[in-house]
């Protein structure tokens, strides 16, 4: 009976699966991200790694990498497919808001770095075309990598997206310059730049245009078949095509990903579309990170050991600075200029493209070319450790707002206290200033305080089941305290503890469910608010409004029902011994 072989690429991704199924469950249970886990499993399984021994024990060509070069398209397929992510979380209206940070810091960031260190390079010997090759290259940061970190609603995302805006954009540009720098280039250089700024903006105007009218269109009849397969190849094929497209004219393929991302998160569907390109995103990512790996050379690291830790604490350093005074400039907070400038010193894997560029038009030599891979390789290794880094200088540099530092207003008004700042607890605090009700929301997560504040929330940093916080934020005085943590014994141990220190405070939590809400009543609170409950009311009301039914009675029957569960769960909790307490604004 005859047996079909196993092919490499067939076996290569058996390996590459295998990988992941380890390499993200292990790192994801001691709390690190996966990204190093997966760069120091293409340092093992590559060329330079288990790969080197393969001709001694032949048992290894099984869990080693056979094609290296046959993963490449794979790895831009995970960048694309990233690049589209993104795109599905901004929109137009976002992009327009940030005209001025992606060109006006975003451009300064990458000229400025990118001089400085074309004038460093050139002071090591190397000729004023290479050093502005690798100046400009290594001037780039790591979409792939800074973007899934920071985020694109913290004061840290936002200014690494303008950058990274901005550097997806130069990407073209830098390339045709540097043909244009080819001892080889001939006069057409700037005419070919030219050429193609010109097809591309037609092209994207195309699109923008297109997908407006078409997108919407086409997702509602995936839809309206009810089958995931369908929208699921109506995404790629939106995301391909778009790649091709401006891939033909010469742009880089993720700018119509990102394009793609940006028209789709215009339409209602771009929720159901996200859902279903995450899972390919992240396997696709994994993919470009292990490439990464085997490209890293222990060998010649050890043999250049010294000249390259120098290379790489140069270039993260220059980059941290000069990132951090920019952003000063531009009025970011000392925090956010400390934490972003230190997360975007690591260089690229655009880096690697514009590196090859460079050496295919003969402006730097192939081994200045390895050098400067394998210093790139450990930057993105070390991106996940530079986040951790960031964050806690930016804790020193800029602590997050403490209850020390309420206002004299703040220590003796009353004001209601919000425990938790998360979307909950953002959207308590919006009705209450709507209603104009003064409040104080405390959380012990710094982020979350500094975002806050940032888009005009009162906030303090803070742990409130600690009795000098309690103290500080005048609880007797408080018309009420409003818990809006997800945490489900926290929350009990908080109002047991408020219950005990004020028996007349009104206590109005979240509860998961309705046994969790028995729960918090029997710890003490005045009123437990289970999602499950309220979202199914609010559901039963939106229905019963739309098909005809006046508003009124509607309002009234579900406040009738609200009270009916809410007495049955305080009776589940056996409430007898809890004083009567008076009744939170939430239900009149």
């Amino acid at each position: 009976m005859h047996h079909a072989e196993i092919t490499p690429l067939m076996k290569d991704a058996l390996v590459i699966l295998g990988a992941a199924g380890i390499v993200i469950p292990l790192f994801a249970r001691f709390r690190v991200t996966p990204i190093i886990g997966f760069i120091l499993v293409g340092l093992l399984v590559g060329p330079f790694g288990l790969g080197k021994l393969v001709s001694d024990f032949d048992f290894l060509r099984h869990i080693t990498i056979s094609e290296p070069e046959a993963l490449d398209p794979f790895a831009e397929f995970g960048i694309i497919l990233l690049l589209f992510t993104i795109g599905l979380e901004l929109s137009f209206n976002r992009l327009w808001q940030l005209r001025k940070l992606v060109f006006g810091l975003g451009a300064l960031e990458i000229l400025v770095i990118g001089a400085l260190l074309a004038v460093a390079l050139s002071l090591t010997g190397l000729d004023w075309y290479g050093s502005l090759a690798l100046g400009l290259a290594l001037a780039f940061s790591s979409t792939a990598l800074v973007l899934p970190i920071s985020g694109t609603n913290t004061p840290v995302g936002r200014a690494s997206l303008s950058m990274l805006l901005f550097e997806d954009i130069m990407i073209v540009p830098i390339i045709f310059l540097l043909g244009a720098l080819a001892p080889n280039a001939t006069g057409d250089g700037w005419s070919g730049l030219l050429d193609t700024l010109w097809k591309g903006g037609l092209v994207v105007a195309v699109m923008m245009i297109a997908g407006r009218f078409l997108l919407p269109h086409l997702f509602a009849q995936a839809a309206r078949t009810k089958s995931p397969e369908l929208f699921l190849a109506a995404s790629m094929l939106v995301v391909i095509g778009a790649s091709l497209a401006t891939a033909l004219v010469g742009l880089s393929p993720i700018v119509g990903a990102l394009i793609a991302g940006l028209l789709i998160a215009e339409t209602e569907y771009h929720t159901e579309v996200e859902g279903i390109m995450e899972p390919f995103k992240g396997l696709a990512l994994g993919v470009f990170l292990i490439t990464v790996g085997m490209g890293i050379d222990i060998m010649v690291i050890w043999d250049q050991l010294w000249q390259i830790a120098f290379a790489v604490i140069g270039v993260l350093t220059l980059k941290a600075i000069v990132t951090g005074v920019l952003l000063r400039l531009m009025g970011a907070r000392k925090a956010t200029a400390t934490e972003t400038g230190i997360l975007m010193a690591s260089p690229s894997e655009t880096t690697l493209i514009v590196m090859a560029a460079a050496s295919s038009a003969l402006l730097i030599s192939r081994e200045t070319a390895q050098f400067w891979q394998i210093v790139t390789a450990i930057g993105l290794t070390v991106t996940p450790l530079l986040a951790m880094l960031g964050k806690r200088l930016a804790r020193q540099v800029e602590p997050a707002p403490t209850l020390d530092e309420l206002d004299e207003e703040g220590r003796d008004a009353p004001r209601v206290v919000i425990v938790g700042l998360g979307r909950v607890g953002r959207l308590v605090a919006q009705m209450l200033k709507r209603h104009d009700v003064a409040y104080v929301a405390i959380d012990s997560d710094p982020d979350l305080i500094e975002s806050a504040r940032h888009d005009g929330y009162y906030a303090v940093y803070g742990n409130a089941l600690r009795e000098d916080a309690l103290d500080k934020l005048n609880i007797d005085k408080a018309p009420a305290v409003i818990l809006t943590m997800d945490e489900h014994i926290l929350a009990q141990r908080m109002v047991r503890k408020l219950r005990t220190a004020f028996p007349e405070l009104p206590i109005i939590a979240r509860a998961r469910d309705s046994f969790h809400a028995a729960e918090l009543y029997r710890s003490g609170a005045s009123t437990a608010v289970p999602e499950t409950l309220e979202s199914s009311l609010q559901l039963s009301e939106a229905a019963l409004v739309d098909i005809g039914v006046p508003m009124g009675p509607v309002i009234a029957s579900i406040h009738e029902k609200r009270d009916e569960f809410r007495e049955r769960i305080q009776e589940d909790g056996a409430l007898e011994h809890k004083p009567k307490l008076r009744t939170s604004t939430s239900e009149n």
